[in-house]
């Protein structure tokens, strides 16, 4: 299986580029079947624009022999072209399965004009959030950043979860006694997703603000329709880097934020997060 692991910009030092996500993509590359068989082939990229706007690899995602798109949504606008969504929703239609991450505010917007996926996002200027209480701050400690911003703890923490019942394969563990993942790294602001009207897809995760108590949605999953593959719409590409991982590893200079250690310090989140990253792989295929 071939995935494709990519953001919304181009290469940024100062930002959060793909490099940023390295630990994901190695750990991807290195799991193997029974019979010691790597089970992925991993690309890793950044945005790259071509003279029509367009990104050079997702335009044509339909035509190539990419099995899985790993999408991180880090941009504020212009990070999908419409040629490029198009091409996405081919690749969903001939059954390639697709995961879309962003975070708080307005991160990832470009989300929007991605079908139902898109719909499942929901940000500050475009597609808020049906119930309208939920239009407000809840991370208090960032006050330049505005909702949505579920506050579920310190980047390098980790934050204990509620799966749904009954447990979707993406959230099973073989750790826990209850047979489903219980810890996944935190956030202090991550993103807003739900069920977009109309669609079969359902809430598999569940998270809850250390600052109000609110709980807020973590991932919905869409099941395959037909041809169409399937696809999951997470809350926060921090689930996935390297620097919530080990605070250690760095992040762009605009993140001042206090740190914690709780990946680091407790080996059963860190196995769930590798447990949500093995099941994303074998549920998207």
């Amino acid at each position: 299986m071939k995935l494709l692991l990519q953001t919304t910009i181009p290469y940024t030092k100062d930002d959060w580029s793909i490099e940023r996500f390295s630990v994901l993509a190695q750990y991807l590359s290195e799991l193997t079947d029974a019979n010691g068989n790597h089970l992925y082939t991993v690309s890793a990229r950044d945005r790259e624009n071509m003279a029509n706007g367009d990104e050079k690899t997702l335009s044509t995602l339909d035509q190539s022999d990419v099995d899985q798109l790993w999408l991180f949504g880090v941009d504020v606008g212009g990070g999908l072209s419409d040629n490029d969504c198009v091409a996405i929703e081919r690749f969903r239609q001939r059954g390639g399965g697709v995961l879309t991450s962003r975070d708080h505010e307005d991160l990832g917007i470009s989300f929007c004009t991605l079908g139902d996926i898109g719909g499942a996002h929901h940000f500050h200027t475009k597609n808020q959030e049906l119930e309208v209480a939920r239009r407000a701050i809840d991370d208090t400690e960032t006050p330049s950043l505005s909702w949505p911003n579920y506050h579920s703890g310190k980047n390098g923490d980790s934050q204990r979860i509620r799966v749904t019942q009954p447990v979707h394969p993406v959230m099973r563990s073989q750790r826990s006694s209850s047979g489903a993942i219980e810890f996944l790294p935190a956030h202090p602001h991550e993103g807003a997703v739900s069920i977009p009207q109309g669609t079969g897809a359902r809430v598999i995760a569940i998270g809850r603000s250390l600052l109000t108590g609110r709980e807020f949605n973590l991932a919905v999953a869409f099941e395959r329709d037909g041809s169409r593959g399937r696809a999951v719409a997470d809350s926060s590409f921090h689930h996935f880097l390297d620097y919530n991982f080990d605070p250690n590893c760095g992040c762009p200079s605009y993140v001042t934020e206090p740190t914690g250690r709780g990946m680091q310090d407790n080996p059963e989140a860190m196995e769930d997060t590798r447990a949500y990253i093995r099941n994303l792989a074998s549920w998207l295929s």
